[in-house]
Formats: structure tokens, C-alpha cells, sequence
């Protein structure tokens, strides 16, 4: 729990700080905790203004430079942050917060060698800090290095498997008791409960200890969305639900079937769905001379798509044009295996890749976004939008009208593909064809619903977000209430 001031105490604060900086416009220490309680509130532009003051009268000092780093990235600026956040370890190069956080932020844009730089560097000045073991524990894992990720998880999550997230509401809230997994694949909620009405406590299950009791909670949230890489950690949350009475949202049972293969074989029969076929080998075989071979003697033909499990948004994915690169498309791959998909035409009749994004909420549909590409692997924050007027327009129209864009034959194999996958929070991507079928790429639990940035262009899509999270927010309220609270 946080002892800063909450809900209408916290409005008060600021009023008061307000006053005080109006009598002295110098006066840091009010300033910066206005800053922060200016994020908290969420009030984006207001906690900018008095962070750029900070760093202006102060530029070298650290809080002013983390807290700013960790504002414009949680508000999707990330080339912002990544400078925020240099500039704080540049100036404190001793202080492990620092290399911690830009460490997580390289690590999220895939750049290993510097993020592990960071981490190494935070394990120096405190061999013991929980967060630079956790971040070395993912890195390792990314890398391929099971052993040393788990060496480091364990020092990261062994007697800290349990952690309260400040609540800043008014009252009691809603208590959610999140479940995760130390090994990642994990739904990124951070945006969906809003803390000034969820009190969330996480748990991370492969760590608990079931001589300690359950923290009390109104309803389970298992978080843990990748069934390919989450096994231990889905397992272990079964286990652990079953010593709780409350609601669960997002069963594991029912997880642990939405992993790639899986989910093949289930919608491959749907009517009006298109599966690409999917098959696991062995990379070592793959990478050899006789590599093309293997994959001829499967029914593969080239160009075909290669893809080391347990990773998305695209990393180690590639797409094989020709027998001869076989080999060196998967041999930075990690692991031991390798995933061969047959490739879907989802390309326009302008020639463009196309991959919509479609949200599955309590039985319900909600259309996230629609990612326009001259490249065959779209993502959205990789994509033509933010250069392409034409773009955007086509996102908008999806958004306002799912069904005029994807048709009525598309709706009703999407509504078949949520029916069967039975998830209460998860989502898909796919493209359609001509004659308006969907051609399935993902689905699952870990879908991404980041809130779009504070630029103008991207107004259009805040409504879309704000229906998401309406729709987790009534689920988990409502269902929370469905019986006595805890």
C-alpha cells in the first residue's frame, strides 16, 4: 500500500501545492511532488510542464529524470524515455533504479547486448536488487539461456512472490488478486485495471507458497495469456485457484489450450476460417544442408514462415523465400525448436499487408485496430499509419463500423473463433480475404491494448481503447459482485 494521498485528499494536495508555487515559483521540493501526484492522477500535460521545469532548474537530478522516463513511456513515447532514462544512469551511473529501468526498455526493443550492459551494470552496484535479476532472468530467457534465467528468477521472485500495487481510489475498491508467471507471456494490464478502482495484489504462481494464505480478494484475474511458454506457471495457477471460492477470469484450463498449435488444430474445421498449416522440429536438423529437404519431406514449399516459440511481436520470425536461406533465417534463433507456417496471402488489392486487431471481452467483439503494410510482417507500431493520412482513414472506418469493413461472413467466424476459444479477456489478428473469410494469424490472452499517444492524429483511436477498458472494468465489476465479497 502507498501512504501518498488517495482519491479526494490527493485533489486537495495539489490545490495546496498549487498555492505554494504561486508564492514561489522556485520552490522544487513542491514542484516535484506535484509532478508526481500529476501522474497519478493521469493528468499527462500537467506532470509534462512540471517535469520539463525540474529538469530545466535541475538537470542532473535523478528522480526528476526517472519519473519523467517512466511518464512518456507509459504514454507510448519511447525514443522519449529511452532518453529520459540514459540521461538519468549518464548522470547516476551508480544508482541501479536507473540501469534497471532503461535496461526493461531495451530489452522491449529487442536490443539484448545494451540492455544486458544495464542489467550487469545494476547487479554491480546491488547484487541483491530484485528488478535487475527479474529483467536479467527475461533477457536470458529471450536469449535462450534457460538455466541462467531461471537462476536469476529465483533470486528475483523467491520470497517476493507477492506484491500490492498502490491504490489511489477512494474506499475499498474492487481487490484483485492477479495471477502472473515469472517466466513471462503475461497480459499487459497496467492500462485495463485502473487503479483508482481495483486494489490489485500480484502473485507469481510458480513461486507461491501455499503455506502462506491467499491475500483476500473479491476476484482472480490469471493474467498469464501464453500457452506455449507458460506451462509451469498456468499449471501452477490451477492449483492455486483451487483454494479460492472468488470468480476467475480467464480460467488456466482454458489458456493452456490457446497456445499456436493448439489453436490450429481447433479453428482449423470452423467454417469461414482459414488456418495456416503449422508444424515444430527440431532447429538443429533445419539448420543444416539437408534443412530443405526436411521441410520438402513435411508438404512445406518455400516461401514459407519460420518462427522460434514462446516469442511475439515479432521477434525471431522470418519469412524463408528460398531453400538456401533456410539456415541462416533460424540460426540466431534461441531454443531448440522451430516453428515452419505456411504463409497467407493477406495482402489488398492496392498490394498492401493488412492485420486487424479485434478484442475478445466478455463474450463480446470490440474492434482495436487495423494495421495497413507494404511489409509481409505487420505491427502496428511498425506499420504505414503514422506516415499515411490514407492509412489512419481505413483504421478509422474499421473502428467505427467493424462489420461494414470485415462483412457479415467475417463477423460470424470471428464470433465462432471466440466461442470456442471460451476466453473472458483476449483477442486476434487476422486479415480477410476477397471473398471475406478470415485468415487466421493469433489468438490469445496476451494481446497488447497500449492507449494510443497523446498526438492529435491519433484521437480517432481513443474511443476504440475506451470501450476495452469500459468492458474489462463492468467485467470485473460485475462479476466481482456476482457473490458475497471477500
Amino acid at each position: 500500500m502507498t501512504d501518498r494521498p488517495q482519491g479526494a485528499a490527493r485533489s486537495y494536495r495539489i490545490g495546496e501545492l498549487d498555492q505554494a508555487l504561486q508564492r514561489d515559483a522556485n520552490d522544487i521540493a513542491a514542484r516535484s511532488e506535484r509532478a508526481g501526484l500529476l501522474r497519478e492522477e493521469g493528468r499527462f500535460e500537467e506532470a509534462k510542464r512540471d517535469y520539463l521545469d525540474l529538469i530545466r532548474r535541475r538537470p542532473t537530478d535523478f528522480a526528476a529524470l526517472n519519473d519523467f522516463g517512466t511518464l512518456v513511456l507509459n504514454a507510448g513515447y519511447r525514443e522519449a524515455a529511452r532518453s529520459l532514462f540514459g540521461e538519468a544512469v549518464r548522470h547516476h551511473p551508480r544508482n541501479p533504479t536507473g540501469h534497471v529501468n532503461l535496461g526493461n526498455l531495451l530489452l522491449l526493443l529487442g536490443e539484448h547486448t545494451q540492455a544486458r550492459l544495464h542489467f550487469e551494470a545494476a547487479l554491480r552496484a546491488d547484487p541483491d536488487h530484485i528488478h535487475a535479476h527479474r529483467g536479467m532472468g527475461n533477457l536470458l530467457a529471450a536469449l535462450g539461456d534457460e538455466t541462467g534465467a531461471r537462476r536469476h528468477r529465483d533470486r528475483g521472485f523467491r520470497d517476493n512472490f507477492l506484491t500490492a500495487l498502490d491504490y489511489r481510489g477512494e474506499g475499498e475498491g474492487i481487490a484483485v488478486l492477479l495471477l502472473v508467471s515469472a517466466a513471462g507471456g503475461n497480459i499487459p494490464v497496467q492500462s485495463l485495471l485502473d487503479d483508482r478502482y481495483f486494489r490489485t495484489t500480484v502473485l507469481v504462481t510458480e513461486y507461491y507458497d501455499p503455506k502462506i494464505p491467499l491475500p483476500p480478494h473479491d476476484i482472480v484475474f490469471n493474467s498469464i495469456g501464453d500457452g506455449d511458454l507458460c506451462g509451469a506457471g498456468l499449471e501452477a495457477a490451477s492449483a492455486l485457484i483451487a483454494r479460492t471460492s472468488r470468480p476467475v477470469i480467464n480460467h488456466p484450463a482454458r489458456v493452456l489450450k490457446t497456445g499456436r498449435a493448439a489453436n490450429a488444430e481447433r479453428l482449423r474445421d470452423l467454417p469461414n476460417v482459414i488456418v495456416p498449416r503449422m508444424l515444430r522440429l527440431p532447429r538443429r536438423g533445419l539448420g543444416t544442408p539437408e534443412g530443405a529437404k526436411v521441410v520438402a519431406g513435411h508438404g512445406f514449399t518455400f516461401p514459407l514462415l519460420v518462427r522460434a516459440p514462446g516469442f511475439h511481436t515479432g521477434h525471431h520470425f522470418a519469412r524463408v523465400d528460398a531453400p538456401d536461406a533456410l539456415a541462416a533465417a533460424i540460426a540466431d534463433f534461441p531454443g531448440d525448436d522451430v516453428w515452419l507456417i505456411d504463409q497467407l496471402d493477406a495482402r489488398d488489392g492496392e498490394g498492401m499487408f493488412r492485420k486487424f486487431r479485434v478484442m475478445f471481452v466478455d463474450g463480446r467483439l470490440y474492434p482495436l485496430h487495423l494495421a495497413i503494410s507494404p511489409d509481409w510482417k505487420v505491427h502496428y507500431f511498425t506499420a504505414d499509419m503514422a506516415q499515411s493520412e490514407a492509412n489512419r482513414r481505413r483504421d478509422a472506418e474499421f473502428l467505427a463500423d467493424m462489420t461494414s469493413v470485415i462483412g457479415l461472413r467475417g463477423m460470424a467466424a470471428l464470433e465462432r473463433i471466440n466461442s470456442t476459444l471460451g476466453l473472458d479477456y483476449g483477442g486476434i489478428d487476422f486479415a480477410v480475404n476477397a471473398a471475406g473469410d478470415i485468415l487466421f494469424f493469433e489468438a490469445n490472452a496476451t494481446m497488447v491494448v497500449l492507449p494510443p499517444s497523446h498526438d492529435h492524429k491519433w484521437a480517432y483511436r481513443r474511443p476504440a481503447f475506451a470501450g476495452v477498458y469500459s468492458a474489462v472494468g463492468a467485467m470485473l465489476t460485475t462479476r466481482s459482485r456476482a457473490d458475497s465479497a471477500a
